[in-house]
């Protein structure tokens, strides 16, 4: 019941976590000085999309450029953008021809933008642009010398490696992994670095089918560029999108958990754990407690022995039911998998403060809490747990469930789970 419950809130979760992440619009707070002047000619007007069809197709560098901005502009409004009118119209191709002007990088930069929005709409509107090969152009964009125009294609790539594993997938065959990667680098601004952060996390974030293991694992060696970065203004958001993308991974199989171990991303994931914000920490302790449902015996107990228990503990006394049931589930998951060990674990959790938070919680007012904890307290602190026969200790194995298997005892060098 207990791994239904917690297989159901991490679905949840992930839906909700989707709808806002998958895709995002580009909406200026404020129209710039900039924008007034390029498209005077259009102020006061009622514009129509023929207008601006024609117009963008101009030999005129000014008119072009406005036409193709109030286009954008149309497309950035915060409510009921025209995508599909403006797919109608037969812009796109036009809009596609723009990103080849390397002579003219501020119309690369409008239409890319333009572009970006449509793909930030429903699935048939991002496949429009992605028929329209506007990829392969976006890639190209990716080296281009001036940095408004590589973080729109970023953006642009972004909502469309959104759409879902298949287009995904394209973008992954086109190369986009290794130029993205670039990126992350000290000179980067945050706010680009947010949105490269953003996009590595779209690149691993659908699961069926998941990304190839190749690119997880080509992406990793960044994410501890990222979570242990020393400027405090990078730290907040981009930490946070690293180690939910690692919480993803680390619920996905154990060769996935493996490729997070051999990355040397435990510690940090700990650290984060332990030191983090509270929003990054909730994130570090999904991470953990997915990796004690996905691992190994060997690869949890390489978690314990980075010393995971007791900053875990420490989220027992957070008010936030949800944290502090997933720091349950996590504790009883390594306990179990502990099996004979199991009083080396119990006595890491007392004597760190944690039997005393899970006592504490018998008194909780969500009852999953309370039962767990009581569960928790009953099975490891209550004196009868240790000597209990081995063949009642389960064993994970790969798809999560737990076998009872008396001959498993596996030699460590500290802990025998």
């Amino acid at each position: 019941m207990r791994r239904h419950r917690n297989e159901v809130t991490v679905e949840l979760r992930k839906n909700k976590r989707d709808e806002h992440l998958l895709k995002k619009r580009n909406v200026p707070q404020e129209e710039s000085l900039e924008d007034s002047d390029v498209d005077s000619d259009f102020k006061g007007q009622n514009v129509t999309l023929d207008a601006i069809l024609q117009n963008a197709t101009s030999d005129n560098a000014v008119i072009q450029l406005s036409a193709v901005q109030a286009a954008r502009k149309l497309l950035s409004s915060d409510r009921n953008p025209p995508i599909d009118d403006l797919i109608k119209s037969g812009i796109l191709p036009i809009l596609v021809k723009c990103l080849e002007r390397d002579d003219n990088p501020s119309l690369q930069f409008e239409a890319a933008w333009a572009l970006t929005n449509i793909a930030s709409g429903t699935s048939a509107q991002t496949q429009a642009v992605v028929k329209s090969n506007a990829v392969p152009l976006f890639l190209r964009l990716l080296h281009s010398p001036h940095q408004n125009v590589c973080e729109q294609a970023v953006w642009a790539l972004g909502n469309i490696i959104g759409d879902g594993p298949q287009c995904r997938d394209y973008v992954i065959s086109l190369g986009v992994v290794k130029p993205l990667l670039s990126f992350i680098n000290p000179s980067i601004p945050i706010t680009f670095l947010r949105n490269v952060t953003w996009v590595i996390v779209n690149l691993c974030r659908n699961k069926d089918p998941p990304p190839p293991m190749e690119t997880v694992q080509e992406i990793l060696p960044a994410l501890c560029v990222l979570i242990y970065h020393t400027d405090i203004n990078i730290l907040v958001d981009t930490v946070w999108e690293a180690v939910w993308f690692l919480s993803n991974i680390t619920a996905g199989n154990q060769q996935q958990v493996q490729a997070v171990i051999e990355a040397g991303l435990i510690p940090m994931i700990i650290h984060q754990l332990a030191k983090g914000d509270f929003g990054t920490q909730k994130e570090a302790a999904w991470a953990i407690s997915n990796l004690t449902i996905s691992g190994r015996k060997d690869q949890v107990e390489f978690l314990v022995e980075q010393n995971v228990i007791p900053p875990f503990c420490n989220l027992l006394s957070v008010k936030d039911s949800q944290v502090v049931q997933v720091v349950l589930d996590g504790l009883k998951n390594i306990l179990i998998m502990a099996g004979d060990e199991a009083s080396t674990i119990a006595e890491i959790i007392e004597e760190c403060g944690g039997l005393e938070k899970i006592e504490n919680l018998q008194q909780h007012e969500n009852e999953d809490i309370y039962k767990l904890a009581f569960e928790i307290i009953d099975q490891y602190f209550s004196g009868d747990d240790i000597d209990e026969d081995p063949s009642l200790i389960p064993e994970t194995t790969q798809g999560g469930t737990f076998n009872f298997d008396p001959a498993s005892n596996m030699q460590t060098k500290e802990f025998n789970f």
